[in-house]
């Protein structure tokens, strides 16, 4: 046979299975529909274990592991296809409708919002980027960020949630599974640290450097080198006005290139964080829904059975539907016995049907589970 032969058989040979995929599905969710009005769960581990087995044993050694990567595949597919059928609408599906009806809006240029730290704190950037005219207030801890918008005080608050040297903010993570509250939009923000000291003083002067941990961590090449006491503060800008204050000759502060000029400091070293491509990533939450134009990425955190397969059969939803996770966090319940919360981030546009689909699955599949919203990111 020639190439073209080959190619025509292989054509003849998927419409066929193109046939029976169709009828695989179509039973599929009959099987799905059975399972609902009798109460039985969608996953049955021992039945698609028996039917790789039957499957492998079938086809040659060399075929063995391909015809099982097929059947997994297949099964991925049939279990989304059964969850698409019998489970109703969500309420978070639900919402998003709701709140995606009529035209898109651009987000507010005015807002009163919260930030952690004081005025030249890197959340104060993120802020001025997200709003054109926001009215900021500055609260001490991560917390109480989230206090100000779940009381009402704040309609906005701003927070970093994940730097690119140093990874993920834990209590940020951590808070969000106390507070409810929505995302409405993101900012990837380029963070260039720079030691700062009171005027007059020498960098070997220096005998104690402050700054926020994740900063100190940023930096942790450049403050090994220097062989300096480390001392962590709540936030950047915080430490750079408490050593303006200090009467201190032997101290510095790690943070912004602003913090000099706003608390009177010399620039003692510019761009002493561990890498050039040093980013974080700062989230705007909200305490009701908000939707903007062009919502392309969304959020959910959610708590699964203690059990084997358990994250791998939410993972496999995101293949079967083709949305492309792009963030997978977990951090420990406290209270409870190696079990987690897990946060997602999705790359997919809120009008997606799919991701409609794909909610509804997790909020029957999960144990508990949140939408955090759906929003661009800068």
């Amino acid at each position: 046979m020639d190439l073209n032969e080959l190619r025509n058989k292989i054509d003849s040979i998927d419409k066929e299975l193109v046939k029976l995929f169709k009828e695989r599905m179509e039973t599929a969710a009959e099987v799905g529909r059975f399972k609902q009005e009798n109460g039985i769960p969608v996953f049955n581990r021992q039945r698609e274990r028996e039917i790789i087995n039957n499957v492998t044993e079938s086809v040659p050694e060399e075929l063995q592991s391909y015809a099982k990567t097929l059947y997994q595949t297949l099964f991925e597919l049939s279990r989304s296809y059964q969850k698409r059928i019998i489970y109703p609408q969500s309420d978070f599906s639900k919402m998003i409708e709701e709140a995606t009806a009529g035209e898109p809006l651009p987000m507010p240029e005015r807002a009163t919002v919260a930030c952690q730290g004081v005025e030249g704190a890197y959340s104060q950037f993120a802020c001025d980027k997200m709003f054109a005219y926001p009215s900021i207030m500055y609260f001490s801890g991560f917390e109480d960020v989230f206090k100000a918008v779940d009381s009402g005080l704040c309609r906005y608050g701003i927070l970093p949630v994940e730097n690119s040297t140093a990874g993920s903010v834990n209590k940020v993570y951590d808070l969000m599974n106390k507070y409810k509250f929505y995302i409405t939009h993101s900012l990837k923000l380029f963070i260039g640290h720079t030691l700062l000291a009171p005027r007059g003083v020498k960098l070997e002067d220096v005998k104690e450097v402050f700054s926020h941990e994740q900063a100190l961590n940023q930096c942790s090449e450049y403050l090994a080198k220097l062989g300096v006491k480390i001392t962590v503060c709540e936030n950047t800008a915080v430490a750079a006005k408490m050593v303006a204050q200090s009467g201190r000759t032997d101290c510095a502060a790690i943070g912004s290139k602003d913090c000099a000029e706003l608390y009177g400091l010399s620039v003692l070293k510019s761009g002493i964080q561990n890498t050039d491509n040093n980013y974080t990533r700062f989230i705007c939450i909200s305490k009701k829904l908000e939707i903007y134009a062009g919502a392309d990425k969304t959020s959910i955190m959610m708590t699964l059975p203690h059990k084997p397969g358990a994250l791998y059969n939410v993972i496999s939803g995101f293949a079967a539907l083709g949305l492309n996770m792009t963030k997978l966090e977990s951090r420990p319940l406290p209270g409870t016995n190696f079990e987690f919360m897990f946060y997602f981030d999705i790359n997919a546009s809120v009008y997606s049907e799919n991701l409609r689909v794909l909610l509804n699955e997790l909020e029957h599949d999960a144990e508990q589970f949140s939408y955090l919203g759906s929003y661009t990111e800068g």
